[in-house]
């Protein structure tokens, strides 16, 4: 029987300090009007100095698990995609998440794609679970991007912010969840949007710390260039896998980058915006965690249902795009674990059990002895034998 990959649970972790554009007005020579015009962003959410990716992301995946009615030990593989992780090279950021989980049986890996990062990621769950190696995962998508902006560059530090969101996906063989997937990269266009110290290929230095090589930076023209082609293009590509139209679509959750970029793709669909799920407005550019905080409250707010068709779309730094398209499960029935069979221990436990229950079932038909009176005393009625 074939295997669906179903998105039964979803979550997300939003830090409490809110910086908006006035605050933003105060550091650098920007406007809220600047920022709103060319962007659509208002505000964003800033981690506190106990919040990283990987705090984020467990908090995200616990409301996940607890939708979807399971537990961290139910759980079989964890895949965080993110751009800021944790730690530079190692451990990954998906292994700080399943220790502070408690997830003992899963695997755990990043996947490094930029902001279509989380779009890789459920694509990888999903063919883990149609290949039927795992049977329930978690996908995460977290961000500390407060921590790699240069708060001097009004054109990167006015669109960043922190957050995470997370989905649970579980095996069925019903029919849904994601049913196809479209995944590209063009890295002879890798420089427009990247970080460039840190890595091997430039480590750091006094040198490389002077020059502020340790902060995002931005070809901000080309990259609206290839973001509107790339969202355009992806979605055309997952719907003509599954045979469909944009017709057949009831929402396209897009990655929360721009709002004009946003326009672009829907104006190329030939889409009305209304079938867009925005929130940028609120959140900035969250990377990695754009989509599934975008998805999370268009469930909330129902405009996302159960039978929707609904394509996540997502571009990043690379440069990467890609989509897939979700018929929207929720919560799957309550199904009883599978049976295990007794082990060698087990069955010597209920054998044993078994002789012990007829040893005192004999014991209990013999008739009792004749007892003689006894006088009652305090002692007697004390120790419960009178």
């Amino acid at each position: 029987m074939p295997r669906f990959a179903h998105i039964t649970g979803w979550g997300i972790a939003v830090p409490e300090k809110v910086l908006t554009n006035n605050d933003l007005a105060q550091m650098v020579e920007t406007s809220d009007e600047w920022i709103r015009t060319r962007t659509g962003i208002r505000e964003r959410h800033i981690a506190d100095e106990e919040e990283y990716p990987s705090t984020l992301g467990a908090r995200a995946a616990r409301d996940a698990l607890r939708m979807a009615g399971l537990s961290p030990r139910d759980v079989e593989m964890i895949i965080v995609a993110t751009s800021s992780p944790d730690y530079p090279f190692f451990p990954a950021t998906a292994c700080l998440v399943q220790d502070m989980l408690g997830a003992k049986r899963a695997g755990a890996f990043d996947v490094m794609a930029a902001c279509t990062g989380f779009i890789y990621a459920l694509s990888v769950a999903t063919a883990l679970i149609r290949t039927g190696t795992v049977n329930n995962a978690l996908v995460i998508g977290t961000e500390n991007l407060s921590r790699i902006v240069d708060w001097q560059d009004r054109n990167t530090c006015v669109l960043f912010g922190d957050a995470a969101g997370a989905f649970v996906l579980q095996a069925a063989e019903e029919p849904g969840g994601v049913l196809a997937s479209a995944l590209h990269c063009d890295g002879s266009a890798a420089d427009l949007l990247l970080l460039p110290a840190g890595g091997s290929r430039q480590p750091a230095s006094e040198e490389t710390v002077r020059k502020r090589m340790h902060y995002i930076q931005m070809n901000g023209r080309a990259v609206f260039r290839f973001a509107t082609r790339a969202m355009a293009h992806a979605v055309q590509e997952v719907l003509e896998k599954a045979g469909l139209t944009t017709e057949d679509v009831t929402l396209i959750i897009p990655h929360q980058a721009n709002r004009r970029i946003i326009e672009a793709a829907a104006k190329q669909l030939r889409m009305p915006m209304e079938r867009f799920v925005l929130n940028m407005d609120r959140y900035g550019n969250t990377s990695t965690a754009s989509i599934p905080l975008a998805a999370y409250e268009a469930a909330q707010q129902r405009r996302l249902r159960p039978g929707d068709l609904v394509v996540l779309v997502g571009f990043g730094a690379g440069m990467t795009s890609g989509a897939v398209l979700v018929r929207w499960t929720g919560p799957l029935p309550r199904r009883p674990r599978p049976r295990r069979e007794p082990g060698l221990g087990q069955r010597l436990r209920s054998r044993w059990q078994a002789l012990r229950q007829r040893f005192q079932g004999k014991q209990e038909e013999k008739p009792p002895a004749p007892q003689t009176e006894r006088p009652s005393t305090p002692e007697a009625e004390g120790s419960g034998q009178g």
